[in-house]
């Protein structure tokens, strides 16, 4: 019996060093499973962060949302290099919130996430989205630490 596995993949990315473990683990698995990959970045306009913008807020949003735009674009070359399809999603909202709703409205199969590790004050003021997605997510998750740093 042949069955794809994973027709659609989910590679949730902050642009930041630590989620390019994830981003290989995402595109390794699409490349052995025939699957299309959806590289997601989530510009955070939660209203904790938006009600501490006052002065130049467009201008933040722009240099927030730039910077996803680069984030998946890098996903998506190193999905080329692959051969693996990879379609580039950048979003406004809470970020845990808005990765579980892409990925339950878009037929995706696997989401991939790196995680940064936080722990103690960190993680009780900023809380984890990992944690979060995979608390609240109906759609399986990969969740990839990212390298240790020495």
């Amino acid at each position: 019996m042949e069955r794809d596995f994973y027709r659609n993949i989910l590679i949730a990315t902050d642009g930041s060093e630590n989620t390019q473990r994830a981003i290989s683990y995402g595109i390794e698995i699409a490349k052995i499973s025939g699957a299309a990959v959806y590289a997601l970045y989530v510009v955070n306009t939660s209203p904790i962060i938006s009600e501490y913008w006052t002065i130049g807020k467009k201008n933040v949003y722009e240099i927030i949302r730039s910077e996803g735009e680069k984030a998946v674009f890098e996903v998506k070359k190193i999905g080329e290099a692959s051969g693996v399809e990879v379609k580039e999603v950048v979003l406004d909202g809470y970020p845990s919130n808005a990765i579980i709703d892409f990925a339950e409205n878009n037929n995706i199969d696997l989401i991939v996430m790196g995680t940064l590790g936080k722990t103690g004050l960190d993680k009780l003021l900023i809380g984890s989205v990992a944690e979060k997605v995979v608390r609240g997510s109906k759609v399986p998750v990969m969740v990839v630490r990212g390298e240790e740093q020495s």
